[in-house]
């Protein structure tokens, strides 16, 4: 396993710069996700934005990664390639992800939206996946182990009747787009690397309504979906370890203060 980064104090500032930066980029684009707008139009938007604030998107070009968000709508469950062809429609859910890269540092995050009314089901999976993350969130401290994040997480949404990606996990962040360590979203208590202040790591669970499984698409080898075709959903932050807890680097509303 890779060695697990410890920042510095200019580093965490770099990085705390480019989190909010990617965090205001997912406020402004609230303001455009409305029925008969399409995802590659919200894509634009979010390109301009960065660039306006000195940043490049980190997804653009990444191996091969053609846009500059990802927008995972309904059952797709990450990496959703933003086009002209995906169209917005009332009772739609999507997450947008947005990583930005900022004098060299990396933010990343992402939150669910609604299109018009949706469905009780609907707004249920979105509340759910928001308080897995913030059950991870609530595990990050000095001494504590990262397999409780999966711990806290997959018990709340078995709770629920729902499960718990597997295939894809939260990350080290902030030097790179990726890092050690993965960040498990289900796993076994007590376990895994401890944590120290320093660390900067996303936490970013994906919640299913049915299976675990995805599947991706063989045309753009990118997007996930539920194998099941039942929806999913997701919320993501970028996380400090500090001396005496953590600071959400991508808040950018006061939500964690």
């Amino acid at each position: 396993m890779s060695e697990i980064l410890i920042k510095t104090e200019e580093q965490i500032e770099g990085i705390r710069q480019s989190g909010q930066l990617a965090g205001s980029a997912l406020v402004m684009i609230g303001d455009y996700i409305k029925d008969g707008v399409d995802t590659d139009y919200l894509d634009k938007l979010i390109h301009e934005y960065i660039l306006d604030h000195g940043a490049i998107p980190a997804t653009l070009g990444y191996s091969g990664y053609p846009k500059s968000s990802c927008i995972s709508l309904n059952e797709v469950v990450c990496h959703g390639i933003p086009s002209k062809e995906t169209v917005l429609k009332p009772g739609d859910i999507l997450n947008i992800d947005v990583t930005t890269i900022l004098g060299g540092y990396f933010g990343d995050t992402s939150k669910m939206y609604t299109v018009g009314e949706v469905t009780n089901s609907a707004k249920k999976i979105i509340d759910v996946a928001k308080h897995c993350l913030d059950l991870g969130i609530q595990q990050v401290r000095p001494g504590n182990q990262f397999g409780n994040i999966g711990f806290v997480i997959g018990r709340y949404a078995k709770a629920n009747r729902y499960s718990v990606v597997y295939e894809f996990c939260g990350h080290g962040v902030g030097i790179d787009f990726h890092e050690a360590p993965q960040v498990d979203h289900i796993a076994r208590r007590n376990s895994g690397p401890m944590m120290q202040p320093g660390m900067i790591f996303t936490i970013e669970p994906m919640i299913n309504e049915g299976r675990a499984t995805t599947k991706v698409d063989k045309n753009d080898g990118w997007t996930a979906r539920t194998s099941d075709g039942k929806l999913s959903a997701q919320y993501e932050h970028t996380i400090l370890v500090t001396p005496d807890g953590f600071e959400v680097l991508t808040d950018v509303t006061g939500e964690y203060k």
